[in-house]
């Protein structure tokens, strides 16, 4: 295998673009499944980029122009009334971790309809690559309710239904019948919902099923991890985190998403809620999030509405009114972090967090070079899409991090797949988060990261698998292991993450 995989490197790096080395890897994968998660394991840093985000987008707008084998199981409106039928004809009976997407809402892209099938493969990948997920034990899944998009419904190449994307009792009848056949077939499945409409995000996480929403879970999670680990770099602990300050550019659902995983966070470290949402401005294109506005906001947003701010504020008034230890950006709006802004939120805090978090390079908020000049390179800095690494005036190397959550959701995969969790807690996301926190390296924090290096990310996944599943064992929330396992767990999750080598065709005598 070895002289392959160089074989495979070596064609990948003569390719012109990313999207060209996405393709051929999904050819590799097609051709010898085996090699391709070897290459991916080993490579991780390089390729994950390639096979998810942020080369992953493209892939699904030319979904339909790029011939390949089928992948995952494609569900539509048309087979109402036959979903049981439809899960039974899936050929493996061992299913454990199953990404689903209705593609209304493909990363920054909005409604890619069924070309949205990307996603769940190049998600489903990293399952199997980095939290040890048997390949024949994932099944990605389109649900296709139509689509919304006119460029899609004539386009000639479209392989989804064309037609307006079902609303209202229609859809929601289609979903439950999908999860139905889903809980019938495959009861002990953990399903990830990838994607949907923040509409459905409730009903979905109802399910009878052990459900994950990434986008708003596993942004919250990783995000947090962030915040731990930085607060380590700063020698403080985790718990520190309830004395910071929050202002968070970006009210939408991954904004608020972000906000509600860190108050409840910092809640668990013992501040009572009014308490914990004082810590908190939550700003969008209007200015802070105000109680003036409570009939306008989601309920989401109205959590975070202050009685102290006023509506239009800037961002540059909220900072210097409120002095923020902690300046986020999910608001997709390119260079919104100023220098004037930044160099404000260091007057208060030596040693300020600055995490734009948007995607992709060109919505964040600002560049770690940026961030780390502002503020003579005191920052604790992470940001949503990668950033190369920063060389300081006195010489010293800065290596920013990518706030990803590939940290995050393939040690949850694991730990739910292995112990069979009925539900994913809060208290099961917060301690991944500190397991994440706890996973880095002296060398990581002297490099000024804040994440671990990617190409850890199979030691960083058994790690948050085994916190997280002893929260399951001790919150009687497993099916499958008990308290006297808990001494063991490591042990038992290692020894069932799946490992890319070739099986030996001929056994040796002493096998026969």
């Amino acid at each position: 295998m070895t002289v392959q995989k160089r074989k495979v490197l070596e064609r990948l790096r003569r390719l012109p673009s990313d999207i060209d080395r996405n393709s051929y890897l999904a050819e590799v994968c097609d051709n010898n499944e085996t090699l391709f998660y070897a290459l991916l394991v080993e490579n991780m840093e390089y390729l994950a980029p390639i096979v998810y985000t942020p080369t992953v987008g493209q892939a699904c707008q030319e979904f339909g122009y790029r011939f390949r084998r089928p992948r995952g199981m494609y569900l539509s409106a048309l087979d109402k009334g036959h979903m049981h039928s439809c899960i039974g004809n899936w050929p493996q009976r061992d299913v454990q971790v199953i990404v689903v997407t209705d593609g209304s809402r493909i990363l920054g892209l909005g409604d890619l309809g069924a070309y949205g099938m990307g996603i769940p493969i190049g998600k489903l990948a990293l399952y199997c690559a980095a939290g040890g997920i048997a390949p024949h034990r994932v099944m990605p899944v389109c649900l296709d309710a139509g689509t919304n998009n006119e460029k899609l419904l004539k386009d000639p190449f479209y392989i989804g239904l064309v037609q307006k994307r079902l609303r209202g009792d229609a859809y929601f009848e289609l979903v439950d019948e999908f999860l139905d056949a889903i809980r019938n077939r495959f009861p002990d499945a953990f399903v990830q919902f990838e994607d949907f409409s923040s509409d459905v995000i409730d009903f979905l996480s109802a399910a009878p099923l052990c459900v994950f929403n990434d986008d708003i879970q596993g942004t919250g999670a990783v995000t947090l991890a962030g915040l731990f680990s930085g607060l380590i770099n700063r020698g403080l602990t985790p718990e520190s985190l309830k004395d910071q300050r929050f202002v968070i550019a970006g009210a939408g659902s991954a904004g608020t998403g972000v906000a509600t995983a860190i108050l409840q966070g910092i809640m668990k470290q013992g501040l009572t809620y009014g308490e914990a949402v004082s810590k908190f401005v939550v700003v969008d294109k209007d200015g802070p999030l105000t109680v003036d506005r409570l009939g306008k906001l989601t309920k989401e947003q109205s959590v975070f509405a202050r009685d102290d701010m006023a509506l239009g504020m800037t961002l540059l008034d909220v900072v210097k009114q409120f002095k923020p230890t902690i300046l986020m950006g999910l608001s997709a709006v390119g260079g919104l972090f100023t220098e004037e802004i930044v160099r404000e939120v260091k007057v208060h805090c030596p040693q300020p967090f600055i995490f734009p978090l948007s995607n992709p390079t060109a919505n964040a908020e600002c560049s770690a070079e940026d961030a780390y000049r502002w503020t003579e390179g005191e920052c604790i800095f992470a940001s949503g899409s990668p950033f190369a690494p920063v060389t300081l005036p006195s010489g010293r190397i800065l290596y920013p991090s990518q706030c990803n959550n590939m940290f995050i959701f393939p040690g949850i995969g694991l730990a739910a797949s292995v112990l069979k969790l009925k539900q994913i807690t809060d208290d099961m996301l917060y301690e991944a988060s500190v397991a994440v926190a706890k996973s880095l390296t002296d060398d990581d924090r002297k490099a000024g990261r804040v994440y671990p290096h990617v190409n850890d990310i199979r030691h960083v996944s058994l790690n948050v698998a085994v916190a997280v599943g002893k929260k399951g064992i001790e919150s009687g929330l497993s099916k499958a292991y008990d308290s006297t396992d808990i001494p063991h767990l490591e042990e038992i999750l290692s020894s069932k993450m799946y490992n890319p080598t070739y099986v030996p065709l001929i056994k040796n005598a002493d096998q026969q």
